[in-house]
């Protein structure tokens, strides 16, 4: 039954999109770009469009779940699927590290001891080890918690919002154009990874397309909609940042905004939130993903102790535990902005997958009854090409990291199939659209 109009979609996508990591991306598009950052949130908006564009006709053609991996596998078969699985389960566990080392940083705040050394190896491993334990032993969020980390989330942002526009009326300074200059090609290309981190997550929104109403409609207006929305609120907090504190690199660039505007209750308001929207963003994560490796498990694609079941709990408790013990070494070795960048490549390497999914099966089924994309090849194209030159960016340990889960998928493809031979390795998936 399709439930799921085009405003609860635009919801949906505006909630996924707008994480925790804009509590502490600010300071970080600071120093890349200078006063030119609310510009670069524009330009990183724009960007994804391109890729969010792609994935709506990919995604209309399916009902079943699976979002990026399906599309690829049903495109391209077994091996690329794989890929795609492997980076779709990094991307979480470095979204969580990051967001983990985001919430040691505002937690810092309160107690300095932890925003280092030891202090902070110790915030990083009770955090992670208390969401590993509540997904192994199976408790739940409920909604209304939920309901609480999205205000959580959106509150203190709007507050800054209108607090910052009032602030800047008073105190207008314009940009220069040398100041959008100055930061060179690599720069602003360097901005544009940092930030497809911030623009992620509305691949996940797309997978229950089985449940949307009039998809070939709803899809392209809630996407349009839900972007311009983010773009809005993105490019607005970059902008009050930059005319209240300036382009210093500060840990807690939203706390010491609300400092100024507000005065010290405002910025433990903000620091408050901002942790609270961490969690609300890690439990979210933590509860999800192991169900990616859970399901990969049970069609043989990845080795059967994935889907191993808690026979107490009902929890597939081994992908818990090795989700969280993977993603505490990539919190502990790594700074908040590392993190970030990896967790860009990966999301990366998945949308321009996606973009080449489109004119693949364009070709296998150039008559499907599915959305349309006008001038689609030219976005697909386009897609690839920038995130080809957006992952030229990623430093040698990021990269080595990206090349080291290719080759684990690599190694994973040739396990399963010699021991799962499937008809899908000549990519002759079924696909199935969705009607309209």
């Amino acid at each position: 039954m399709r439930t799921i109009g085009r405003w609860a979609f635009t919801a949906l996508i505006v909630n996924t999109i707008i994480g925790s990591g804009i509590f502490g991306i600010p300071s970080e598009l600071n120093a890349i770009v200078g006063r030119a950052s609310p510009i670069a949130m524009l330009l990183a908006g724009l960007g994804m469009g391109i890729m969010m564009a792609c994935f709506a006709e990919v995604a209309s053609q399916f009902t079943e779940p699976g979002g990026a991996y399906l599309y690829t596998r049903t495109a391209f078969g077994r091996f690329v699927g794989m890929q795609v699985a492997w980076f779709s389960w990094l991307a979480p566990m470095a979204a969580t590290a990051a967001g983990a080392n985001l919430l040691a940083i505002y937690l810092a705040g309160f107690f300095p001891a932890t925003a280092s050394g030891t202090g902070r190896a110790a915030v990083l491993t009770v955090l992670i080890g208390f969401l590993a334990f509540a997904n192994y032993v199976g408790i739940r969020t409920g909604t209304g918690l939920n309901n609480v980390f999205t205000v959580a989330k959106l509150l203190p942002l709007g507050l800054l919002i209108v607090l910052g526009l009032v602030h800047f009326a008073k105190h207008p300074e314009a940009i220069r154009v040398g100041e959008i200059a100055s930061p060179g090609i690599g720069g602003w290309v360097d901005a544009l990874l940092l930030l497809a981190f911030a623009y992620a997550g509305f691949e996940n929104v797309m997978i229950p397309m089985g449940e949307v109403k009039n998809p070939r409609r709803t899809v392209p207006f809630s996407l349009a909609i839900g972007l311009l929305l983010c773009m809005s609120i993105y490019a607005l907090i970059q902008f009050i940042v930059v005319v209240t504190i300036g382009t210093g690199h500060i840990d807690r660039p939203l706390a010491a905004t609300a400092g100024v505007l507000i005065g010290s209750s405002g910025a433990m308001f903000v620091t408050i939130a901002a942790m609270l929207s961490s969690y609300g963003n890690l439990s979210a994560i933590m509860l999800a993903t192991p169900r990616l490796t859970y399901s990969l498990a049970e069609q043989h694609d990845f080795p059967g102790f994935f889907g191993k079941v808690h026979p107490r709990f009902k929890t597939p408790h081994v992908s818990i535990v090795i989700l969280s013990v993977l993603t505490w070494i990539l919190a502990v070795s790594g700074t908040f902005r590392w993190a970030l960048a990896l967790a860009s490549g990966a999301v990366i390497i998945i949308y321009a997958s996606v973009c080449a999914s489109l004119i693949r099966l364009r070709q296998l089924h150039p008559s499907v009854d599915a959305l349309r994309l006008p001038f689609g090849y030219g976005f697909a194209v386009t897609g690839m090409a920038v995130a080809l030159i957006l992952l030229t960016r990623l430093t040698l340990k990021e990269g080595f990291l990206l090349i080291l889960t290719a080759g684990l998928a690599t190694v994973n493809w040739v396990w399963a199939r010699r021991n799962f031979p499937s008809p899908s390795d000549s990519a002759a998936v079924h696909l199935t659209s969705a009607p309209h």
